[in-house]
């Protein structure tokens, strides 16, 4: 009896310990073999290929958790929340990661539903000109048309800006992207203000008047884009953490004084499931999180978007991540 009652114990504490190390989205995960990430599109963040996948930056971490829970980058699927009802997979807990800004998170009500996790991108409101125009800051359109979508986050970052500064301004607000688009083609307002992805997508098409145009370094609003999980499964939260935060870190040259790349922070988490060489795998199959973002929005891609405030906080930029100290 004393026997049984020890084997018991044993098997009761074996069970605890397995609940621990098994959360309901690994085990989905493990389960079905894939990882299931969503989020609204933007160019170079979350886009289809042409090819019918999804490809961008967003899609890249989604590749990363797939390496470092599964093994490989490639089981993984992404899919666009293109209208409300979409976010329902969020309230249903029906994808694994969400990327969601913190308008979205309000406006869809998902706040007690989602856990924000790491920065993944700094999305900004931005303001574009032709090539040949005299604005180099957004304070110059005083007085000049902008073209914007009304309702959008966009408009209420022009009021902000222009009362701010005290300057009027002529508001050309659309409903229609494309009316949008080709009223501005046409010089028919001065400039387009937009999310600077969205801007930089609409300049690689110079339309039927060929115009070329440039993007104002200055900015309306800077926001964060999150990966974030839902609230039921801790452990799973602190992978896809501990994944971004591994891509960020990365960046970090190896000096005198400092580890580097892989070994910029590491992260040794048998607790999470993670065996010993997921950082390295991660690494090798995706890339740091700055060759992430060249390929998708940098110099290397259409979109040639500066870094910006997406650089590591050791170059200059908003992004910091925990490393060796």
């Amino acid at each position: 009896m004393r026997l049984l009652s020890i084997s018991f114990a044993l098997f009761l504490v074996s069970a605890t310990i397995s609940d621990v190390t098994a959360g309901p989205v690994v085990e989905r995960v493990k389960a079905h073999g894939f990882v299931r990430c969503g989020g609204v599109e933007r160019p170079g963040l979350a886009a289809a290929d042409g090819r019918g996948r999804s490809a961008g930056l967003e899609v890249d971490i989604c590749r990363a958790v797939a390496a470092a829970v599964l093994g490989s980058p490639e089981r993984m699927e992404y899919h666009a929340y293109e209208t409300p009802k979409e976010f329902d997979t969020v309230r249903k807990n029906q994808d694994d990661i969400f990327f969601l800004t913190g308008s979205e998170i309000a406006e869809q009500s998902l706040a007690g539903m989602v856990l924000p996790g790491p920065v993944v991108f700094v999305e900004s409101h931005g303001v574009m000109v032709p090539v040949d125009s005299a604005a180099a800051h957004v304070g110059d359109l005083a007085g000049k048309g902008v073209c914007y979508m009304i309702g959008s986050p966009v408009e209420r970052s022009l009021e902000a800006y222009f009362d701010a500064v005290h300057r009027g301004w002529f508001r050309r607000a659309f409903s229609e992207d494309g009316e949008m688009v080709d009223t501005y083609s046409a010089r028919n307002c001065q400039a387009i203000a937009g999310e600077i992805t969205t801007l930089a997508s609409i300049r690689l098409n110079p339309g039927v008047s060929l115009l070329a145009s440039r993007i104002l370094t200055e900015t309306l609003a800077d926001f964060p884009v999150m990966a974030a999980t839902g609230i039921d499964d801790a452990q799973w939260s602190a992978i896809v953490s501990w994944t971004v935060q591994t891509l960020v870190a990365a960046e970090r040259p190896e000096t005198r004084w400092y580890a580097g790349g892989v070994g910029a922070m590491p992260v040794s988490a048998p607790e999470l499931g993670l065996d010993k060489g997921w950082q390295r795998r991660v690494l090798t199959t995706v890339g740091d999180y700055g060759a992430i973002f060249e390929r998708n929005l940098g110099t290397g891609s259409k979109l040639r978007l500066d870094r910006g405030l997406n650089a590591n906080q050791i170059h200059g930029g908003a992004l910091l991540a925990p490393f060796l100290e």
